[in-house]
């Protein structure tokens, strides 16, 4: 069986994310969306919100499902049976950033390569940094969210604005 890791901190989950999922299904047996919590970011939503978000969103891929993670990527995809990790990028900095990437998660886990797709042009703007600004601002999130995550979203974020 051919198992991939799709990681992220998916803070939250956007229409980006999804499609990369949805293209890593077509590929491989088994995706695993590993929910990433990282240290040097300060994430709007909790390890267990964005978890949520998640399942919501890709509740419509037989194939794939969402875990947590808080430790190594490398050790998390040993642990799945991962081959691959599927990284997206959008520009030449985000290649530069998960080639190095790459190449230390294969030190660490020998045979786990990355698969690196490029986004779609539809989605070059779209970053969970920005959609966390429009939840600041109280703005329409229907284009950037994933429609299995946008109800569970809302709930959330209305929860954190009383």
């Amino acid at each position: 069986m051919r198992i991939a890791v799709c990681p992220g901190s998916f803070d939250p989950i956007t229409v980006g994310h999804l499609d990369l999922v949805e293209r890593a299904a077509a590929i491989f047996d088994q995706v695993v969306v590993c929910v990433m919590a990282n240290g040097e970011k300060r994430p709007m939503f909790t390890l267990e919100e964005r978890l949520e978000m998640i399942r919501g969103a890709v509740a419509h891929i037989p194939n794939a499902r969402a875990e947590a993670w808080g430790g190594l990527l490398a050790d998390f995809a040993r642990d799945q049976g991962a081959q691959a990790l599927v990284k997206g990028v959008r520009n030449c900095i985000d290649f530069d950033w998960e080639y190095q990437m790459a190449q230390i998660n294969r030190d660490l886990c020998p045979g786990l390569d990355t698969v690196i797709l490029p986004a779609r042009t539809k989605h070059l703007h779209i970053s969970s940094t920005m959609v966390r600004e429009m939840i600041r601002h109280h703005q329409k999130l229907d284009d950037y969210v994933p429609a299995g995550a946008a109800d569970i979203l809302r709930r959330i974020a209305e929860g954190k604005e009383r």
